[in-house]
C-alpha cells in the first residue's frame, strides 16, 4: 500500500517554474472566499509533519512554504481571518468559514522575522516551487500515526525526492544558528 502524503505530492512533486511571479491563495469557503496574494515565488517549501500547520482533509503532512511578509496581501475578505494560536511563534491567520491557514507571519524577534508561512496548494495559479524536502517528520506521531509505520512513511517521502528530517533541512537549521551567532556577536 502506498502511504498518502499529501493530495500535492502524492502523485509525484510537480517542479515548479523560474517564471513564477506570484499568484493568489483562496481559502476553501464557497461564500465570500479569502484572497490573499502572493508577489513573487516562495521559498523553503517543504512537506510539514508538525501538528500546528493547516492540512487539507486525509493529508498527513501539509506543503508548506514562505514569502517575505512585504509580499502578502490580504485582497478580499480579511474580515473572515483570526490568528488561530497569539501566543505561537507563527501568527497562523486562518478562514473562520471553512479553517485554511491562509498566511502565517513571524513578527517577533526571531530568525524568520519578516518571512510569513504560505500553504502553496491554495494558489489559483501554477508553477510555484515543489517541495524539496520534509520536515518534523516524527510528528506525526502525535497526530496519530503509528510509530510502526514510520519507516514506510519515510521511504515513502524518498521516493518523493523529499529528503526525511525531524527537524527543519540543514540549510535552514543553519541559517537560524547564523542569525543566533550574529545576534550573540560570535559571528559578525
Amino acid at each position: 500500500m502506498t502511504v498518502s502524503i499529501h493530495p500535492a505530492v502524492d502523485g509525484g512533486v510537480k517542479k515548479g517554474s523560474d517564471s513564477f511571479a506570484g499568484g493568489t491563495l483562496v481559502c476553501a469557503c464557497q461564500d465570500r472566499p479569502v484572497k490573499v496574494a502572493i508577489k513573487g515565488q516562495i521559498a523553503y517549501n517543504h512537506a510539514c509533519g508538525c501538528t500546528k500547520c493547516w492540512k487539507p482533509t486525509g493529508a498527513t503532512f501539509s506543503v508548506v512554504a514562505v514569502a517575505p511578509v512585504g509580499n502578502v496581501t490580504v485582497l478580499e475578505n480579511g474580515d473572515k481571518l483570526k490568528v488561530v494560536d497569539p501566543s505561537a511563534l507563527i501568527q497562523r491567520y486562518a478562514c473562520i468559514g471553512c479553517g485554511v491557514h491562509m498566511h502565517g507571519p513571524v513578527e517577533r524577534e526571531h530568525a524568520f522575522q519578516g518571512l510569513s508561512f504560505v500553504h502553496p496548494e491554495r494558489f489559483q495559479e501554477e508553477g510555484w516551487a515543489e517541495p524539496g524536502f520534509a520536515a518534523f517528520v516524527s510528528s506525526i506521531i502525535e497526530s496519530g500515526t503509528d510509530p510502526s509505520e514510520m519507516d514506510g512513511v519515510r521511504g515513502r517521502l524518498k521516493e518523493l525526492g523529499l529528503e526525511p528530517y525531524d527537524c527543519l533541512s540543514p540549510g535552514l537549521m543553519d541559517y537560524m544558528a547564523t542569525w543566533v551567532a550574529k545576534k550573540n556577536g560570535v559571528l559578525k
